[in-house]
């Protein structure tokens, strides 16, 4: 009963609050690409609006199964102990998960394994089922930033196995970065690019620039009409307020909330990271998180014309009717190649999908994304008239 008994005096906390909201984001990979990278791999008319809910449930619902199971953990090491439970779950324990997150997974768990009966099977089954869920995790990660390499450049350094050979430098490089959180300070290591690197500061700043890029640049009002494209139908009027206000407010208040309350990162609660640490823990997240204003000051001095042309031009939407995308998923071809006759940028090209060999398709030659075409191979280039 100690886990489904809440204290709400917690809730007046605002570290609650940054915790609960870091958490979330994590546990759903909001603001990594890896939710736009895997999507990008669905049938465009693929029901991505119910997809979301159903990812929203499962995740919670197991999150909250998860709960269940550290805490039978916790009130076994109680029992064992001869203590309550609150004077386990308030001790170092929990004081580790919170501020050292591997200590849950490498100090509380095996501690209370090997209090277990047959403590070597289940200590072999729980790393085993450790490095399962790191697998898995690799995978969303390395495919997230793959796609978006190969997104970013389709044509440039085109070679039978680039994807293969970009796997394979991704990986090579992610474990030779990782071979420092192997060693005797890898601990130390590891806390500092999970604090810094993928945290909450870092994924609440790129969410907020997220909405706030789709809501009031891209419009949200195009946006809900895009996806009732996609699904054929509207999703419910809230989510566009969700969009434009709630979401980007609660990520910019937690950030600043993070900010006010800001301490030196410690392990442990004992050891307090040096400054030149802290310094690289702030250039990791600085080197995501400028990415976006730099990138807007480099292309507003890159454009051609006074500000407001220069703005116009860089906040001008490139999805458009040519492509087969923005229509019903069954359009006939011939109206299609008659649809943007004479610009090259909108020539037609014609695809025929390895599953279903007898349907064609088509799309634009200018591509807002190019994973839209993935698994299609190109059958004809015709003209415009």
């Amino acid at each position: 009963m100690y886990y489904v008994k809440p204290d709400w005096s917690k809730l007046g906390e605002a570290q609650v609050w940054i915790d609960a909201g870091t958490q979330v984001f994590f546990s759903y990979a909001i603001g990594l690409g890896a939710l736009t990278a895997l999507g990008s791999y669905n049938r465009f008319n693929n029901d991505c609006y119910k997809d979301a809910f159903m990812l929203a449930l499962i995740n919670s619902g197991t999150s909250f199964f998860a709960g269940f199971v550290v805490f039978s953990i916790l009130g076994f090491m109680a029992s064992e102990q001869g203590v309550d439970i609150s004077k386990v779950a308030e001790s170092g324990v929990l004081e580790l998960t919170a501020a050292a997150g591997p200590g849950l997974a490498f100090i509380a768990y095996p501690k209370a394994v090997s209090m277990m009966p047959v403590a070597p099977l289940w200590a072999a089954l729980f790393f085993f089922m450790l490095l399962l869920l790191g697998l898995d995790s690799q995978f969303v990660g390395v495919e997230g930033f793959v796609t978006g390499i190969l997104d970013l450049f389709p044509g440039k350094y085109y070679m039978r196995y680039r994807r293969e050979i970009a796997v394979a430098i991704c990986c090579s490089l992610c474990f030779i970065i990782d071979l420092s959180m192997v060693t005797q300070g890898g601990m130390y290591v590891f806390q500092l690019f999970d604090y810094y690197s993928a945290s909450g500061m870092t994924l609440l700043w790129q969410t907020f620039w997220e909405c706030l890029v789709v809501s009031w640049v891209y419009g949200a009002d195009r946006f809900m009409d895009d996806v009732a494209r996609m699904i054929g139908y509207r999703p419910v009027p809230w989510m566009k307020w969700c969009w434009s206000f709630i979401t980007p407010c609660v990520c910019m208040g937690i950030f600043l909330f993070h900010l006010i309350n800001y301490k030196p990162l410690t392990y442990n609660n004992e050891y307090v990271y040096p400054w030149w640490g802290e310094v690289i823990g702030w250039c990791m997240a600085l080197s995501s998180m400028l990415c976006i204003p730099v990138s807007l000051i480099y292309k507003l001095f890159r454009a051609k014309g006074t500000f407001q042309e220069r703005w116009d031009h860089l906040t001008k939407p490139v999805w458009g009717a040519h492509h087969l995308e923005y229509m019903a998923p069954d359009t006939d071809v011939k109206s299609l190649a008659s649809l943007t006759p004479g610009t090259e940028e909108n020539k037609v090209i014609i695809f025929e999908s390895p599953a279903c060999p007898g349907r064609r398709k088509a799309e634009g030659r200018t591509v807002a994304w190019p994973s839209f075409a993935r698994g299609l191979r190109v059958l004809s280039r015709p003209e415009p008239n």
